[in-house]
């Protein structure tokens, strides 16, 4: 749990020469939960190699333990997960307590509306203010039974089906956790389960059950997509290389294109197209980034990825682009605050509801370090400075690693340094964000202020 008497700020500072060197980024989050999950799910023993070793995981790790799959952590982000087969999961003993994960505490609300168990869930203090009514109330469709605290938070009980029905739903706002929780409840349906969502969003789950098995129809429909799961198929245990996470090599690839002379090589990034929205976005700003040694691992695109310094300049981000890049914002948000000219990224209403009220914070973000920026509705506009920004601010992060990171890489550009107030919880889903990126300057250009 969080305690902010534990806060350990970090300040970070231009380093004197410009980043190089090779590097592997974590691996993907939204990969790691599923492939514990669906390796729960499966019959036989599912190989994971790559997992991501950070808080949010290994309480999904956990959870799947208590819920009667067994878990092995064999070292060095390999795992393997004995499963249990469909509608197999056991009623869990204790409270399940899903730390600061949304994801985690989002998808397994499926993964328990499809099984005759009642279980409890509970997070930590940020995760608590979370809503859950948007995955809880489709469930309920399954004859799942759902009890949370006033406004749909955690902690929540809920009471799977016994014969769960097959849901057919339209989900209103884009979001790829609802879609995978109702994919999940549909898994011990019979019948098709039938999702409709209205942008497409990240399609790690729909990847994923095909590469255990399942029979996953997707089509076009307008700027989204009808997706049907045939229920109760046979998941099969099979191998999983979780790829680096996009969202995590957000951080060093921006650090590298604004410390001048700057060239680094992130290896084996997943280079998913629904979640490779920020590198959509840096190439139009005039990035330098290639891709090379492109790939499929797991059901999944990779690529290794070589970064130049180089001038950016403003664009403007269409809103159809959020769900592809919806965690990449803050981190864009300081390129954009480099680079010359004004950027506008539009329809960013999803960031109201992240860790921490994304959109305000990463407001407050760059105003703390001379940057001008403004609100307007749900866009988010950034005045560029056209090289370093003033800097010597002092960020308030709202326990949200994302803002962290994010001051941390202004830290890196500014002429000033950036501290922010409480770098601790970056572990959760970044660990060792410091020594890599200390590593890269070839200096502690992170360290305690």
């Amino acid at each position: 749990m969080h305690d902010s008497a534990a806060a350990r700020p970090l300040a970070a500072r231009a380093p004197s020469r410009p980043l190089s060197g090779e590097a592997l980024v974590p691996g993907d989050k939204s990969i790691s939960h599923r492939a514990l999950m669906f390796g729960a799910l499966a019959v036989g023993t599912t190989d994971i190699t790559g997992l991501l070793e950070g808080e949010d995981v290994l309480r999904t790790a956990a959870a799947m333990r208590a819920l009667g799959a067994e878990v092995a952590d064999l070292g060095g982000g390999h795992w393997r997960v004995a499963g249990r087969g469909i509608g197999g999961l056991v009623e869990p003993a204790d409270v399940l307590d899903m730390g600061n994960s949304g994801t985690a505490a989002r998808l397994l609300c499926g993964l328990l509306a499809g099984h005759p168990v009642f279980a409890v869930m509970t997070g930590d203090a940020s995760l608590r203010k979370r809503p859950m009514k948007r995955v809880t109330e489709p469930l309920g469709a399954t004859g799942a039974r759902f009890a949370t605290r006033a406004g749909g938070r955690l902690p929540l009980a809920v009471e799977g089906a016994t014969d769960p029905l097959p849901l057919d739903y339209r989900v209103p706002v884009p979001s790829a956790q609802v879609k995978s929780a109702c994919l999940l409840a549909g898994l011990c349906a019979r019948g098709i389960t039938r999702i409709v969502e209205p942008e497409a969003t990240r399609d790690h789950t729909e990847n994923m059950l095909r590469h255990f098995g399942a029979t996953v129809a997707v089509a076009p429909e307008g700027h989204g997509r009808v997706i049907e799961l045939t229920g109760q198929p046979e998941l099969v245990a099979a191998p999983v290389v979780v790829p680096g996470d996009p969202s995590s090599a957000a951080f060093p690839a921006v650090a590298a294109l604004l410390v001048p002379g700057s060239e680094i090589l992130l290896r084996g990034v997943g280079m998913n197209p629904l979640r490779a929205g920020l590198f959509a976005t840096l190439a139009e700003m005039g990035a330098d980034i290639a891709r090379l040694d492109e790939r499929t691992e797991g059901g999944e695109p990779v690529a290794d990825l070589r970064i130049r310094a180089g001038a950016l300049r403003a664009v403007d981000v269409p809103p159809e682009r959020a769900p592809s890049m919806i965690d990449e914002y803050p981190i864009l948000a300081v390129a954009a605050a480099c680079a010359t000219g004004t950027t506008r990224m539009r329809g960013l209403k999803e960031l109201r509801v992240k860790e921490s009220d994304r959109l305000a914070a990463t407001a407050a973000l760059l105003r703390a370090n001379g940057v001008t920026v403004a609100i307007e509705g749900d866009d988010l506009i950034v005045e560029g400075q056209g090289g370093p920004p003033p800097g010597g601010g002092l960020v308030t992060t709202h326990m949200d690693h994302r803002i962290a990171m994010s001051a941390l890489v202004l830290g890196l550009a500014s002429r000033k340094p950036v501290t922010a107030d409480d770098a601790a919880f970056i572990e959760t889903s970044f660990p060792g964000f410091a020594a890599l990126m200390n590593r890269l300057a070839g200096e502690e250009a992170l360290a305690a202020p």
